[in-house]
């Protein structure tokens, strides 16, 4: 698969040959599903708590004698059948996380980049350089259309570009090793540098 190479200015590049393995897929959703579902469940907290009957602040004397008034027996006011007592069986704090197979989670990033490059949504860049300026930067986004952009560069981020997109609404960038399905998806133009489509297919091959 052939794909034209852009400049920030717009500027034709050339262009590059792009891997059918990666960016040539049919994507499948329950893959895609399965993969987003997995690194959303890793990064839930999964620290709410509420109190039981032993964490609950009351008195612990008995809340009226065993017999002779017409009620039930109770001990406690801390049961949970009383207002502000203890809660049965509520949430306590645990891993929301589950595993998956390092197969499945490379086959659904190799998905999520096929996905886009069928959708026109792919963009391939020279390179992420610029003068470090917001403004700068902020107009070249804007002449190129970009809305909801995902930026992939090389192993590394080039530390001007991060610095002058960090206050771009709309606009990420993560290096190769961060590249994953859900930022993928959630963009509507994934924008990857040749430095950036080499790391990914050392890394996926």
């Amino acid at each position: 698969m052939k794909l034209d190479v852009i400049k920030l200015d717009g500027a034709a590049a050339g262009s590059v040959e792009l891997d059918e393995a990666l960016f040539g897929l049919e994507p499948r959703a329950d893959i895609l599903h399965r993969v987003v579902r997995w690194q959303r469940n890793n990064a839930q907290a999964g620290t709410h708590k509420v109190k039981t009957r032993s964490e609950v602040s009351y008195s612990t004397k008995k809340i009226y004698r065993q017999k002779g008034t017409g009620g039930a027996r109770h001990g406690s006011r801390k049961a949970p059948i009383f207002r502000k007592g203890g809660i049965y069986k509520g949430p306590t704090p645990r891993s929301h996380g589950h595993s998956l197979q390092k197969k499945v989670r490379a086959l659904g990033l190799k998905m999520a980049l096929s996905a886009k490059a069928a959708t026109g949504s792919l963009v391939v860049l020279e390179d992420a350089a610029t003068d470090g300026k917001t403004k700068t930067l902020a107009n070249q986004v804007k002449a190129l259309g970009w809305k909801r952009a995902l930026i992939i560069d090389g192993a590394s981020v080039n530390e001007d570009f991060a610095k002058a997109a960090r206050n771009i609404e709309g606009l990420d960038i993560l290096p190769t090793i961060g590249a994953n399905v859900y930022d993928i998806l959630k963009r509507d133009t994934l924008v990857i540098t040749k430095a950036g489509v080499e790391a990914l297919e050392a890394r996926l091959k």
